[in-house]
C-alpha cells in the first residue's frame, strides 16, 4: 500500500470507526441526517480525493479513494460519500467550479437518486453533457431502498442548470463501479464479524470456530469477500490507467454481485438466530449487500454487455479481452 493510500486509510478508518455508531445508522434510517458525520467528512478532506490539486482537490486516482469508499461501506457510514466524490470528478473533469454540501449524480433518469432529499446539488450527465442543478429548485418524491437508504425521485419542471458543460461520463458505469466498491467493503465486514462470533461463541465446550464445518464456511465467506475485492480494485486502475473500463467495471460488478448473493448467506448461517435480530450490527450490512447488488445493473445484465462487448472484439480480441491486455 502506498504512503498516501495508508494515509487515506489510516484517516477513514479513525473517523468512521468512532462516529459511525449503531445508533448514528439507526437515526438515519428514522431519516435524520447525519449532518455532524459530514461536515467531518469534510473537513478530513475525504470528499475532494479526485478532485486535482489546482482545484483545491488532493489530486488521488480511483484505486486510492476505493481505500476510503471500502471502509465508508465497512461501517456502513449512512452518508452519500461516494456519491459526492464521482460528482465532484464529474464537474473538475468538465472545467466547473465544485459547489459545497453532498452531492449526486445521475443519468436522464432521476428516478432513483441516492440521498435526492439531503443532497445540495445532483449532477445530471445525458447526451453528451453535464448540467449543475440545484436541489432546492428540484422537487422531491421520496423513496428509499431496503437498507433504509433514501433513494428520491427528483422532478426538473422548470429548473434551469446553473452550469454545464460537455461530458461522455457514462453514470451508469460510474454508479456500478462505486457500489462494487462499496459491496467489497461490506464484504470485509462480513468476514471480521463472522469470523469474531466463531472465536467468541462457545458450544459444546469449545468457540464454534474450532470445528471444521465452520471453518469451511467461513473460508468460503473470506474467498468471496477476497473475489469482490479483487475485482473492484481491478477496475479502479482500468480507470486510473486509461484501460477499458467497461470490461473491468462489468466484471467487478458481476462478481460484487455474486459475492452480495452469497455472502450474507454464509454469515447469517454461521451466526445463527443472533444474527436476525434488529439489536445485532449484521442486518445492517445484509440489507446494505442486498440492496447495492441490485443498483445500477445486476449481474445478469453486466454479464449480457459484458459478453457483447467482448464478441464485438471478434476471435483476435477474446485473449487480451480475457487477460485485460
Amino acid at each position: 500500500m502506498s504512503e498516501i493510500r495508508a494515509l487515506l486509510a489510516d484517516t477513514a478508518e479513525k473517523l468512521f470507526s468512532a462516529r459511525v455508531t449503531k445508533e448514528l445508522i439507526t437515526a438515519a434510517e428514522g431519516g435524520r441526517f447525519p449532518a455532524h458525520l459530514w461536515s467531518e467528512v469534510e473537513e478530513a478532506g475525504l470528499t475532494q480525493a479526485l478532485v486535482p490539486e489546482a482545484k483545491g482537490g488532493s489530486g488521488l486516482g480511483f484505486e486510492d479513494a476505493a481505500v476510503v469508499l471500502q471502509i465508508a461501506a465497512r461501517h456502513a457510514a449512512p452518508i452519500p460519500l461516494g456519491e459526492s466524490l464521482i460528482a465532484a470528478c464529474l464537474l473538475a473533469e468538465s472545467g466547473l467550479d465544485i459547489p459545497d454540501g453532498p452531492l449526486a449524480f445521475a443519468g436522464a433518469n432521476l428516478e432513483a437518486v441516492p440521498w435526492g432529499r439531503d443532497i445540495r446539488h445532483v449532477v445530471m450527465v445525458a447526451g453528451g453533457k453535464l448540467r449543475l442543478y440545484r436541489r432546492a429548485d428540484l422537487k422531491v418524491t421520496e423513496g428509499r431502498n431496503l437498507a433504509l437508504e433514501p433513494r428520491d425521485a427528483l422532478a426538473l419542471g422548470q429548473a434551469k442548470p446553473i452550469a454545464e458543460a460537455k461530458s461522455g461520463a457514462d453514470p451508469l458505469l460510474l454508479g456500478a463501479f462505486l457500489r462494487s466498491l462499496q459491496i467489497a467493503g461490506a464484504m470485509a465486514a462480513l468476514v471480521d464479524i463472522g469470523v469474531g462470533y466463531a472465536n467468541e461463541r462457545v458450544q459444546f465446550g469449545k468457540p464454534i470456530g474450532k470445528y471444521q464445518a465452520i471453518q469451511h464456511q467461513l473460508a468460503e465467506l473470506a474467498a468471496e469477500s477476497a473475489a469482490a475485492d479483487v475485482a473492484a480494485r481491478a477496475a479502479a486502475r482500468a480507470l486510473d490507467h486509461g484501460q477499458n473500463a467497461t470490461q473491468a467495471i462489468a466484471a467487478a460488478k458481476i462478481r460484487a454481485g455474486e459475492a452480495a448473493g452469497r455472502g450474507p448467506r454464509i454469515a447469517h448461517q454461521v451466526m445463527g438466530a443472533i444474527g436476525f435480530t434488529y439489536e445485532h450490527h449484521l442486518h445492517f450490512l445484509t440489507r446494505r449487500l442486498w440492496a447495492w447488488r441490485a443498483e445500477y445493473g445486476h449481474e445478469t445484465a453486466w454479464a449480457e454487455k459484458l459478453g457483447a462487448e467482448i464478441c464485438r472484439g471478434g476471435a483476435e480480441g477474446f485473449w487480451p479481452a480475457l487477460v485485460g491486455r
